[in-house]
């Protein structure tokens, strides 16, 4: 075979597997878009907006917070929305019944897993699913083995590709009422279950794992915080970035509400009123609501004098887009491919942002993205918010003097810089 005909199938093989990761991230942004409902109802049940420190609704305020709280669950309700958007996002051609078998393997796999308590602590006995201390009288809840988000990936996952492999399926003709699309939900219950006495086995020593390097990435500090915000934005070049952000956001550490119950991830846990939280999501701020909106600016102001009115409504809209809301993927990849220079180093200031806010002692989080809608509204649960004021002006200053800078001193093809026989051609496609 020569050396051609052998580096055909690696190449196949890779892009196959690429395109793969892809769409595993795409299909991880239609639960992550659901966030913030979930963020907005939890922020109306705080103590100081509906409850007894604000209007005093406190019956309303349990309303809000127990409806928050059941998307933001991280033993149930974030896993099950991972699962179903996953299964959804990676079957071909999905419809309803993909849905509906990853919820059915879900649930078997969820309610195996609570059949399966740990053993209590000290002087503690089970009973039921509580810890009791007799002598004290004192019970908690008792604790499972729950791979939490990274489970319900890995359910949606098997369902998607059991529903793409059986739901064409015919069976003999007394039991055709189970044909196709009916048998997928079977199968999923079985491959649930298998999969949950699977987690019970080796889960212990994969969680412990995962809690040691999620513990040496926190214990970094500033380092850590600047280390994630640099592979974040990296990640984002190749839609790989929720692969990295499922697990920090939504698995990292633990935070036991005065409910008792706990809840993992940092941002679940920022929302929960957890005050260590926010390590992998403060420094997103200054980058999202000011640095990227002057690097727009730059580009704007270094276009060519008869297109510059053009890319300043362009980049107007991208930047009031990235301010408000936090999506910043329309000013990235504006640059991103034709000036990858400049990707570099906004990937490398983006995470000088994220170590200098949390070395300021900054702790703040979002429900749905870095911008002014979730800096406003987790306002009271954030620890210094109104440092992120100064920090964000000093990183714009930076990015349009840099942007600009690189951009004419290379002359870089951004947006209204590109040579005329090139919009010409675009034009006449």
């Amino acid at each position: 075979m020569s050396s051609a005909g052998a580096a055909a199938p690696q190449a196949v093989w890779w892009h196959s597997f690429y395109n793969g990761l892809q769409k595993m991230g795409r299909s991880l942004q239609l639960p992550v878009a659901v966030l913030p409902a979930a963020g907005i109802l939890n922020r109306l049940g705080q103590d100081d907006v509906f409850g007894k420190d604000g209007l005093g609704w406190d019956k309303v305020a349990k309303v809000f917070a127990a409806a928050g709280g059941a998307l933001l669950d991280s033993g149930l309700g974030l896993p099950l929305l991972f699962c179903i958007g996953v299964a959804i996002g990676m079957a071909k051609k999905a419809d309803g019944s993909t849905a509906l078998a990853a919820v059915v393997g879900f649930l078997v796999y969820y309610q195996v897993l609570q059949a399966f308590p740990q053993k209590c602590r000290g002087t503690t006995v089970l009973v039921g699913n509580q810890c009791v201390d007799f002598t004290s009288r004192a019970a908690a809840a008792a604790t499972f083995q729950n791979p939490g988000v990274l489970g319900g990936i890995l359910i949606g996952l098997a369902s998607a590709w059991l529903w793409v492999r059986f739901h064409r399926t015919k069976l003999v003709d007394w039991l055709g009422f189970f044909n196709g699309r009916r048998l997928v939900p079977m199968i999923t219950a079985l491959v649930g279950l298998v999969f949950a006495c699977l987690c019970l086995w080796v889960w212990p020593p994969i969680g412990d794992g995962l809690t040691s390097f999620s513990r040496w990435l926190s214990d970094l500090g500033a380092w850590g915080s600047g280390i994630f915000g640099v592979a974040n934005r990296a990640l984002l070049l190749i839609g790989m970035h929720q692969l990295l952000n499922t697990f920090v956001w939504f698995q990292f550490g633990d935070f036991t509400k005065p409910s008792g119950a706990v809840v993992h991830g940092d941002i679940p846990r920022f929302l929960a009123g957890d005050p260590t939280a926010g390590q992998f999501t403060s420094g997103f701020f200054p980058i999202m609501m000011f640095a990227l909106p002057a690097a727009a600016m730059a580009i704007a102001h270094s276009a060519k004098p008869h297109r510059r009115k053009e890319i300043y409504g362009l980049m107007t809209s991208v930047a009031l887009t990235s301010f408000v809301t936090g999506v910043t993927e329309p000013i990235e990849y504006s640059f991103a491919y034709i000036a990858p220079a400049l990707y570099a180093v906004h990937a490398l200031l983006t995470g000088a942002s994220m170590a200098v806010t949390w070395a300021l002692g900054v702790h703040d989080g979002f429900s749905f993205s870095a911008g002014l809608i979730d800096y406003v509204i987790n306002w009271g649960l954030a620890t210094k918010p109104w440092v992120i004021i100064p920090i964000g002006f000093c990183f714009a200053v930076v990015y349009y003097a840099l942007f600009r800078f690189i951009i004419v001193r290379f002359d870089l093809k951004t947006p209204g810089r590109e040579d005329d026989d090139e919009i010409e051609d675009v034009a006449k496609a």
